[in-house]
């Protein structure tokens, strides 16, 4: 059974936390360390990391691993450096109805919380991965910049903040604040469609 690095376990729930909000700042937990905000100050969810432990929970993203992945451009199958080639870096991205119709460009210019991937794991993904076996697209991306986060944004409620659904939310957006986050997320410039299947494992990429 293969294991994604980014997959979380059973073993690693969500850690409890009081969320409030800090006047004239946005949210905060009651008992926050340092920690608990990255190098934007953007407030994270709280997980425990014991990859291994329980049973794997396909589907489910381990918030500080994504973050690792992104923020150095690994495979987030396997950990290792992403592949990267004279076109740029290596991404596997969904690709069937609905799926990008809100980005025009596609895929240029399209914010992903999905992390890169090295060429073996390309390959594999492909055949095993249920939302790749819908369709799915290879891309070189030349500029892959940090761009914000997908996370929850709370809203003041009659008595306490409530999380509303996740969405991605820009560094330079003022919602930022108010936005607990569990991806980070890249928007993708200089961006070449590449055959996979043409591509082999430690080899060059074509254009399609």
């Amino acid at each position: 059974m293969i294991v994604p690095y980014t997959t979380r376990w059973s073993s690693e729930e969500k850690l409890p936390g009081t969320v409030v909000e800090r006047r004239g700042f946005g949210i905060a937990y009651a008992d926050e360390i340092l920690t608990d905000r990255d190098d934007h100050g953007v407030l994270w969810q709280r997980v425990p990391s014991t990859p291994g432990v329980g049973q794997p929970e396909f589907g489910k993203v381990h918030p500080a691993r994504q973050r690792k992945a992104m923020q150095n451009l690994l495979c987030q199958v396997c950990g290792g450096p992403a592949d990267v080639d004279d076109l740029g870096t290596l991404w596997l991205l969904p690709d069937y109805d609905g799926y990008h119709e809100d980005w025009p460009g596609w895929p240029d210019r399209m914010a992903t919380p999905e992390p890169p991937v090295c060429l073996s794991c390309a390959h594999i993904a492909v055949r095993v991965c249920p939302a790749l076996r819908k369709g799915h697209v290879a891309i070189r991306v030349r500029r892959p910049v940090l761009s914000g986060v997908r996370g929850a944004l709370y809203l003041r409620g009659p008595l306490v903040l409530r999380p509303a659904d996740e969405g991605m939310v820009a560094y330079e957006d003022p919602a930022i604040r108010w936005t607990c986050a569990a991806h980070l997320v890249r928007e993708l410039f200089g961006c070449t469609v590449v055959s996979l299947e043409l591509t082999k494992a430690g080899g060059g990429s074509t254009r399609s």
